[in-house]
């Protein structure tokens, strides 16, 4: 069975595009539509995640109306401006290299008009997991309240989950799946995807195939040296989005730079040689997924080793986990590393597990010491985001993904999270990993966009457990977040 899903790939570049540059250009009229392009019919379930099906929708709102950063349940209204269009050259890729990315951009579009979208990763290469992995013990003691679990059990089933489960003190205290999934369906990353490329990028630096954060990528990226702006890009840039590099937008043109870096079967190749700058390295927080996508060759190219190979060997294995399997271009070619893969959800909880404990698991430390509170440190462009992973941050009530002053795609915090030090996985149809040091507690949730009469909350779930679990222990509550 092939878990995966083109579709939520698209959804997860797509979707997550139509930000920051967009919002640096006056809105342009949406094209006249037909009158029920608008209308949805009830969401389908595909490989156990519900979906929403459209009506002949045309493919600029698929932009807006695809599950993530806004989406039909998304309560603002958002105006559809076009991204500038970037159009990359394509002397430098063969006919049959053009001809299979148009083929898959076609395939996209017309399966989009009538809401099916394309319907597998193609192809899917396996990342293996550890031969003595056994499943994370369940908890013989209970640290929190049954109220308090189905809560917050209730509250993510009510939110369209593929599955749930808080650890805490070195066992599980509870873990429900929904519809099709259990224990061992691989969860489609979508962006939980880009914290591993920093978990890698640190296992890299332990094993000295990197030197240091601040290494110039063009070091690994030969093709960047005499390029006077790539050649300022750091390691750490393209983990903390402060690459310069274009930020998501969207646009329908087969032709534009962020659909050929996407679906191209050389798209390593597209980003390295033809994605644009807009900004000095550095300078400027900007979401894109461009800049996680560049991890699997600069690993590949540091290490000598396959993206998916060195995941599994530096890191699934180490840590007792799971395997799955990750999305290449093509046969033999280049991981997608911002996206596009496939683990079992004790997976996820196990690289929250190494995180929680500074990078040492049973008792070996596979990231190199100090590397963890790095990744937890935000920058002045962003202070809500560090390498690879949220962070708490001043509070505000609605936090986005797109530099901070794009005003729209954020995600409801009705309150301050009740650990200043908090940090989290945050990913695309609000796949969560949170990770709650005062507690020695891991939530996650993954599933998909929770519907439009049960919007998600990003500070509902841990707050309620921090609450329960300082009640049932009689310790105080840690320090919130600042306001």
């Amino acid at each position: 069975m092939q878990f995966s899903q083109l579709k939520i790939g698209f959804e997860q570049w797509w979707c997550e595009a139509k930000l920051v540059r967009l919002a640096r250009k006056p809105p342009r009229p949406l094209p006249v539509l037909h009158q029920d392009s608008h209308s949805f019919s009830k969401p389908t379930k595909l490989h156990g995640e519900t979906r929403m099906n459209t009506k002949s929708i045309c493919l600029p709102l698929i932009a807006l109306a695809l599950v993530g950063c806004v989406s039909p349940t998304d309560p603002e209204p958002v105006s559809e401006v076009a991204a500038d269009s970037e159009a990359a050259p394509t002397a430098r890729y063969s006919e049959a290299d053009e001809a299979e990315y148009l083929r898959r951009f076609q395939q996209l579009l017309e399966d989009s008009r009538v809401g099916a979208g394309l319907t597998a990763y193609d192809p899917l290469e396996p990342v293996a997991g550890s031969n003595a992995h056994t499943p994370l013990p369940l908890a013989q003691n209970k640290a929190l309240s049954d109220e308090a679990i189905q809560a917050a059990r209730s509250y993510a089933a009510e939110r369209s989950s593929s599955a749930f489960i808080i650890w805490q003190d070195g066992a599980i205290q509870h873990q429900s799946y929904f519809g099709d999934f259990d224990a061992e369906t691989p969860i489609v990353s979508k962006s939980l995807a880009k914290p591993v490329t920093a978990l890698l990028i640190g296992r890299a630096l332990k094993e000295g195939h990197i030197q240091s954060l601040d290494q110039p990528v063009a070091d690994f990226i030969t093709e960047w040296k005499d390029d006077e702006g790539r050649s300022k890009i750091l390691i750490r840039h393209l983990l903390d989005m402060r690459t310069g590099l274009l930020p998501q937008g969207f646009n329908a043109d087969p032709d534009d730079i962020l659909n050929r870096a996407y679906l191209h079967p050389r798209h390593d190749e597209v980003i390295i040689n033809d994605y644009p700058m807009t900004h000095v390295p550095g300078e400027r927080y900007e979401y894109s997924n461009a800049n996680s996508e560049l991890v699997a060759p600069v690993i590949e190219r540091a290490t000598g080793v396959r993206y998916g190979d060195f995941l599994s060997q530096s890191l699934l294995k180490p840590i007792g986990a799971m395997g799955g399997s990750i999305w290449t271009n093509r046969e033999g070619g280049t991981a997608h590393s911002g996206c596009c893969l496939l683990l079992p959800a004790q997976t996820w909880v196990r690289m929250g597990m190494l995180l929680l404990n500074d990078g040492v698991w049973e008792g070996e430390r596979l990231l190199p010491e100090g590397y963890v509170a790095e990744m937890r440190q935000g920058t002045a462009e962003n202070p809500y985001y560090g390498l690879g992973v949220w962070l708490t941050g001043p509070y505000i009530s609605k936090r986005g993904f797109a530099h901070p002053d794009v005003p729209f795609g954020k995600v409801d915090h009705a309150e301050a999270y009740l650990d200043k030090d908090l940090f989290l996985f945050d990913g695309n149809s609000n796949q969560v990993v949170y990770m709650i040091p005062s507690q020695n507690m891991i939530v996650l949730r993954t599933g998909s966009t929770p519907p439009k009469d049960s919007p998600w909350d990003n500070t509902l779930l841990p707050n309620l457990l921090i609450r329960d679990s300082v009640e049932q222990s009689g310790r105080k509550l840690p320090e919130p977040q600042p306001r």
